[in-house]
This record gives structure tokens, sequence and C-alpha cells, in this order.
């Protein structure tokens, strides 16, 4: 990705110039002019960014640009690394290693300038007018050959949209379809357009094809032409304004059915819309598009239909039409074709593909043997058939969306190829790894944190990522990406024109694909057997991410734990937490580009050289010790944003205040000795914090005190983990909680473990007036009755019970007004739930886990207490779920 690369570099060379400057000395001139130089990069990219794939000779030209921007980008990293190792080292050392001379790098730099300013100054190199007009040409609308016969899966989803369109409204009724690319939106929307019922109901229909270049007068000519049956000279002579008052004019009276298909905008609905006659409740619109922002738009009072995957058995069933035009497969081949049914993911364009494919392999043949052989081959290789599909349609639909995201979030999109298939992937690291790479441009008003969730967010509008599972607060938890996105994402990305990743695997086979020295490469992913691989002792002196996410913990030997930076000095990101490192090599703190680490080993100490690693963003650290001395000063790195453990972390002790610190958001989870005055000063900007321990310490005076966290006027997140082992003593259990006041004043979630409270201190916690979701985990609480107390949890929207021994809750919906969700986890001494739960509007979610049998006939009774009351109360916006486990039957 040219255009991420350089707003990085121009990052990069700009904290070096602020920061840095020392490791740059004799070299800062040319520095400064390369910068000026990709700033006219950086312009030119933006400008053009949809080109690429559409005009060879640009293709050429960004290569070229991306290739001078890496150059200039390894030749800084590699002087930085080398400044910055011979400054550690004494003054008899530097003069054995012979440093890098400052000269010979200034000239390369100047060397780099020179062909920027050629590259972008050459004019001869492409006529971006003439590519202009080129796309222009290529882009005028092909409507797409929609399948007619045997359309399968759609009932359900049909029925619900005919449901719609035959509801009775005040105005012009807009209702949308959407979904990702090639799952069937526009086959679903002529289905529709084609049934019986809605010919017969809507007298007028109309068929538009949107996509993705249009103009208005071609919109309104056509739609004109269906109503009057014929367009005049005098018709296209009229401007845009005439023709949509005519058509306005034309639709404001009687029924009628407009399917736009393929909406691309909320710009381009806008520029239909005004042609369509609000005021005329008999008029329906049904419209289909990738982009659940234009579904939104473009009608507000109803919420747009997700379009779902085909399950199995219509996975297997619409492949079979499609190779035997008839559900009718021979047995000999039934199993095969299952088979590779499922691995199409439900997606039906995937379907076609592949059973287009599959008709070639039994027409050349009679022998059953042979065709079972040549199946055979396909279900081992389903997305390799996939790509080789000769009309390259996966590409070409699954290109289209990828061509339209803005230019700096096509990095974003690819980078999701770093993660194996159907891997659930935190968006809480994602978003981190985005920003260490580079990707994520800052933005006034907003964090780079914001700015990341707002980029997945528009993913996920977009329909090219789904999310999985969702926080408290609505905010995407997990998420993942379709196989076949994911396919389009390592191929897009490891071709020559973007060299952007490369996915290592290792099988006893051996390493495919067969390298271990990648010169070129800039990322690299090791799923499988990545220990294997570090032993062949791979090599690649540009790349900058090495991640492992594979499934099972691996240790990596000691003479082995060097591997990573030896191979790869110029890592931003390093994501290795399933291999667990014996000890950490010292060569590691020479990596002085990296910006988010997350690691395991098995020492209790976290070394103090890990403070040389002054650009690290995020450092997530776990370690099979219950505790972890933090020997760095973290507070000397400057750009520490994140700091997370799973052991309970004993921090330096800081003597006297200071600005360093003041970036931190995260810290956990710490121990209760390291809860001073002196950390919360420095870290005074903290929006999430883990403190595990004996919590009982915080409850007593200073210069350990829980009074400290008053100070983080920041703190939204809140654990407390109180670490005992087996029962607890007196000394161990929590016999009270702070004053309210005493907590953070801007606290929104706080999750308790172990504190083994009575129930009489819930008071307490209800008092905390911001304070929205509430988690108490393992044995939080105890006891056998809890009775609410009146006026507290006003804003409490989450309420979670782990494991507790609690018999008896009494409330009733007044006790808890804001309440949309409860979890009730492993209480199998419940036996009752407040029915009054039911009368709370915005209750929305009922989740039992392991819970007894009065307790489920609690919870079948509110449900349907509720749906009752919303039926009542016509409340259309607010469906209740009951989720119970393991499944009862019904009570």
């Amino acid at each position: 990705m040219a255009d991420a690369a350089v707003e990085f570099l121009l990052e990069n060379l700009k904290q070096l110039l602020l920061y840095h400057v020392d490791l740059i000395k004799g070299t800062k001139d040319q520095v400064e002019k390369l910068e000026r130089e990709l700033r006219f990069f950086r312009a030119f990219l933006r400008d053009t960014s949809r080109k690429s794939r559409k005009h060879g000779g640009f293709q050429e030209l960004v290569r070229e640009i991306r290739d001078v921007v890496y150059e200039a980008e390894d030749i800084i990293d590699r002087f930085v690394t080398d400044a910055a190792v011979l400054k550690s080292q004494n003054r008899f050392r530097r003069v054995l290693n012979n440093p890098v001379s400052l000269l010979d790098t200034a000239r390369k730099v100047e060397h780099i300038s020179v062909r920027v300013r050629e590259i972008y100054g050459d004019k001869n190199k492409l006529d971006l007018a003439t590519v202009d007009a080129g796309d222009r040409d290529n882009d005028k609308p092909e409507a797409p050959v929609i399948r007619e016969d045997n359309v399968v899966g759609f009932e359900d989803e049909a029925s619900t949209l005919i449901g719609y369109l035959h509801e009775k409204t005040d105005e012009l009724d807009v209702i949308s379809v959407v979904g990702m690319p090639g799952l069937g939106k526009t086959t679903l929307a002529m289905k529709i357009f084609r049934d019986k019922a809605i010919q017969y109901e809507f007298p007028t229909r109309i068929w538009v094809y949107v996509s993705q270049e249009f103009t208005k007068k071609d919109i309104y000519l056509t739609i004109l032409k269906k109503v009057i049956n014929a367009t005049t000279e005098d018709m296209h002579r009229k401007n845009d304004d005439e023709l949509a008052q005519m058509v306005c004019e034309h639709l404001e009276k009687g029924k009628f059915l407009i399917v736009m298909d393929d909406v691309w905008t909320t710009q381009d609905w806008d520029k239909i819309q005004v042609a369509l006659p609000k005021s005329n409740g008999a008029g329906k619109v049904l419209i289909t598009s990738r982009h659940r922002e234009v579904a939104q738009h473009a009608n507000l009072q109803r919420t747009p239909h997700d379009l779902r995957f085909l399950n199995q058995e219509e996975s297997w069933l619409l492949l079979q039409y499609e190779v035997f035009g008839k559900p009718d497969c021979p047995n000999e081949l039934a199993v095969l074709g299952k088979d590779i049914a499922e691995q199409c993911g439900g997606l039906p364009l995937a379907l076609v593909v592949i059973g287009g494919i599959l008709v070639k392999k039994i027409c050349t043949t009679d022998d059953m043997r042979a065709k079972r052989d040549a199946w055979q081959k396909v279900s081992n290789s389903v997305r390799a058939y996939l790509e080789e599909d000769q009309e390259g349609r996966m590409e070409k639909i699954i290109g289209l969306s990828y061509d339209k995201l803005p230019y700096d979030m096509k990095a974003c999109f690819l980078y999701l190829g770093m993660f194996p298939e159907d891997f659930e992937i935190p968006v809480w690291a994602l978003i981190r790894m985005w920003i260490a790479e580079g990707f994520i441009r800052r933005k006034e008003g907003l964090s780079l944190e914001e700015t990341a969730e707002n980029y997945l967010d528009e993913l996920i509008n977009r329909n090219l990522v789904r999310a999985d599972k969702r926080r408290p607060d609505g905010r995407v938890k997990t998420c993942r990406i379709h196989d076949m996105l994911h396919d389009f994402c390592k191929r897009e990305a490891g071709s020559e024109t973007e060299n952007f990743l490369q996915e290592i695997k290792v099988t006893s086979e051996g390493i495919d694909p067969p390298v271990t020295r990648v010169p070129n490469l800039r990322r690299i992913c090791a799923h499988s057997n990545p220990v294997k691989f570090l032993s062949e002792t791979p090599t690649g002196p540009r790349v900058r991410s090495f991640v492992s996410f594979t499934r099972e913990e691996t240790s990596l030997p000691l003479e082995n734990s060097s591997a990573i930076p030896v191979a790869y000095k110029l890592l931003r990101v390093l994501d290795v937490q399933p291999i667990k490192f014996e000890k950490i090599p010292r060569d590691m703190f020479q990596l002085v580009h990296l910006r988010y680490v997350a690691l395991s080993f098995n020492s209790s100490i976290l070394p103090a050289h890990f403070a040389k690693l002054w650009n690290i963003e995020t450092l997530i650290v776990n370690t099979s010790s219950s505790t972890l001395d933090i020997r760095a000063e973290i507070w000397k790195m400057s750009q520490l944003r994140h700091l997370k453990t799973n052991a309970s972390a004993n921090l330096l002790k800081v003597e006297e205040s200071g600005k360093e610190g003041e970036k931190l958001q995260t810290l956990g989870t710490i121990s209760p000795e390291s809860c001073t005055e002196k950390v919360f000063e420095r870290a005074r900007n903290l929006k999430k914090l883990g403190i595990r321990g004996h919590l009982a310490l915080l409850l007593g005076s200073k210069p350990v005190s829980f009074n400290n966290l008053v100070r983080l006027s920041s703190l939204e997140k809140l654990k407390l983990l109180n670490d005992v082992s087996g029962s607890p003593g007196l000394e161990s259990r929590l016999h009270s909680l702070p004053s309210p006041y005493q907590f953070p004043p801007n606290l929104k979630s706080l999750t308790l473990s172990k504190t083994f409270l009575d129930w009489g201190q819930m008071y307490i916690l209800g008092l905390l007036e911001n304070l929205r979701v509430l988690k108490l985990k393992e044995k939080a609480f105890m006891g056998r009755v809890w009775e609410a107390k009146d006026g507290g949890f006003r804003s409490l929207e989450v309420l979670h019970i782990g494991r507790t021994n609690l018999a008896i809750w009494e409330a009733s919906d007044h006790h808890y007004p804001s309440l949309r969700r409860l979890e009730l986890h492993n209480c199998e001494e419940l036996k009752e739930i407040p029915l009054g739960l039911a009368n709370i509007r915005n209750f929305q979610m009922l989740d039992l886990f392991r819970s007894n049998h009065d307790a489920v006939a609690c919870a079948y009774k509110i449900h349907d207490a509720k749906e009752l009351n919303n039926k009542q109360q016509d409340i259309k916006d607010c469906n209740f779920n009951l989720s119970i486990f393991p499944p009862p039957l019904r009570i």
C-alpha cells in the first residue's frame, strides 16, 4: 500500500525530528527535504487512489512510488537502529563496531529525493487526464446477469420483505436489503419483483440498476420510459430538474414499486430520491446496497434487512442445481459435494462459481471413478479453484467494494489477512495493531483509537467485516471476516503490485512458500508450527510485522530465542502470544521500531531493558507467574499508551511527580502495592485500570490507598481482582467497600472478582452515578439473600452475576430503571429471578448459564411478560432475547 507507506514514513520522520534528532545527526537537512517531497506523494496518491486497478500504467507508477518510499524508510530505520545500538554501548565497543557513515546515509537519502522528484515530475510517465477519461468510458453501468430460475434459500427472506411491501404507510416507504458482496441481494430483489402477488399488487413496477457510476438523467429516463412506455427526443433535451419534476408528477398517485439495485453511497440516494413523491403512501421503493449506512439513510424509520448466509442444506441444494440442473446428485459424489458446499461458507456466488467448475469436471468423462477423483481434487482445494475462475467473478465483485474504500482504509482491510481463516479477531488488539502500522491518520478532536474504531465500523457498515461479539456499550468486541473476503485480502496483499503480506505455512512436508529468506516482504504471519519456521533461521531485512496466532501454545527453545530479533530488525508489530519464551533475549531490546508487542514468557520479571524500546505504544505481556516485577521504567517509554499483563504487576517506585506517563490509557493488572499517589499522578489520564492482588491493602492508609484513584478523572473502566488461593481467611476477604465518593468520578464499568463481599454492600455501588456496567465475577458477593435498596443503580445498563451462593433476590423494576441486559452465570442456587424486571422498558436480554429449574421457569415468565408488555405498549424497537444454556425443555 503505497499511500499507507507514505503516511507512516511522514509520521516517522516527524517523530524523529521532534524527539530523536540526536539519532539522525548529520542527516537532519536531508530528512527534512525528504519529508517535503513525500507530501507531494501523499497528495498525488489521495487524488488518484481508485485508479490503480483500472490502468496498467498507473499500477506501474504506484509500484515505483511504493518502492521509493520503502527504500527511504528502510535506510532511515536501519540507520536509527544502528545509531540506537551504538549509543547504548560503551566507548570501547563503539570503536570496534565502526558505526555507519553518516555521510553515506545522507547521500542515499539525497538519491531517493531525486527519484521522488523524477517520478512525480515526469509528465510523460502517465497522462492522468487520459486515465480519467478512460475510467469514465469503462465505468458505464453494466447490469449484472440476474439468476431467475432455481433460486434457493430466499423463501423466508422474500416472505418477510413482501410483508413489508404490503404494509400500509402514510408516506412513501423505503425498504432496504443489505449484505456482503456475492450474498444474493440482487437475486432476492428480482425474486420479489417477479412474484405474482407483487405483480398484482403493483401494476407499475420499475427496475433500476444504479451501479457505482450513474447520471441522474439516465435514472430519471429509465423510470419515465417504464411509466409512459416511451421516451421522446424532447425529454432527452430536458435538464435534470425538469426530468425529476416529470417523474414526481407521474408517480404522485397510484401504487408503484421501484427497485433501486446496487446503491453505493448516501449521496447517490440523495440524487435519486428528489424525484420520488414522499406524500404517496401507496408507493414503495426497495433498494439493495452493500453499505448499511446507505440503507439507514434512505429510511430512518425502518431497520435495514440483513440478508443471511445460506445454511448447509440450502448450500448443497444450490450446488446441485448449478451442476445437475436439479437436486439429483449421484450417491457416489454426494459426500464430496456436501463437503465442497460447506467450504463455500454459505455464499451463493461462491457456490455458483464452484458449481461451474464441477460441471466441467463431470462433463469430460463418463467414468464415475474419474468424476469422483476430479471432485476430490476440488474438495481438497476449493479456494484455489475459486481463484482460478476464468471469468473472475469473485475477484470482480469483491474488488468493486475494495476499490470504493477510502484510500486510508484499504490497508486496514488487507491487514485482516494477517489473521488465520475464521479467526475471532479481538478488536482491542486489531485497532492498536493498525495504529502501530501507521494506517490510522490523526483527526482533530479524536484519539487514534477512536478513529481506528470508526474505520472498523465503516468496514462493518460496508459488509466487508462482520461484528461477532459486542461489548455492553454496543461497541464491537470481536469481529470476523468471511473466508472468501479473507482469501481476497491475502491474494491482493500478496500480489507483486502490493507486496503487503505473506502467510508462511509449515507442514510435515516443508515450508510453503518454500522460502525463509524474504528480502522484499513487509509482513509475515506464521500460524502453523511457527517454532519450526523460526528454527530454520529465517531472514527478512524489510519485515515490519511478524505475527503468529497458532491455536496451540508452544515453547521456543533457548537456542532459537533470538531468531525473531536477528531475522527482523525493523519490526513494528510483534504478536506471538502462543509462543512462550523461556527467556527474553537481549537483542530483542535492539528492536527500537517496535510499536506493538504481545508476547508470553515464563519469567516473573519484566527486564529493565524494555525501557530502551522507546517507540512502544502497546505492550502486552503474559506470564505463567502470578506476579510480575516490572523493572523497566515505563515512565521513560514516551509513547506508551497501553500496558497489559495477566499477572499482578509491581511497578518501580516513583519518587517524584512528572509529566512522563500522561499518554498512558490502559494499565493492568497492577498490584495494590503499586497504587500510590505518585503512580496515579503520572498516569493521570488512565481510561482503564486493573488491580490484582490482596485488595484489603487498598482499604488501608497511605501511601497505598483506594483514595488515590479519585484523581483518575478520566478512568472509565476498573477491574478489582482479589487474588486469594483456596478458601479465603478473614484477612483476605473484603468486609466493606470504599465510600461512593472515593471511586473515580466518571467510572462507567466496574468488575469485581473473589472479593467475598456481603450483599448488603451493594447499595454503595448503586450510588455510583455514572456506572453503566457492573460485572460481579467469581464469588464477588456471597450470601443467601440480596434485598435491593431504593434509589440506586439509576444508570446501570448491564448486570453480570457470576458464581455465587445467592438464593433469594428481592427486587423490582424501579431498582434498575435503565437495565438492558442481565447475565446470570453459575448461579445454581438462585431460586427466583425478580419478575418485575419485565416492566423495565429497555430490558432486552436475559442470559442464563447453568441455572436451576426454578430460575429457568422464572426466565420464561419474564420473557412472556416482556413480550406482552411490548405488544400492549406498542414498543417495536426493543425485542427481548432469552438465552439459556444448557437449553432445557420449555417449561
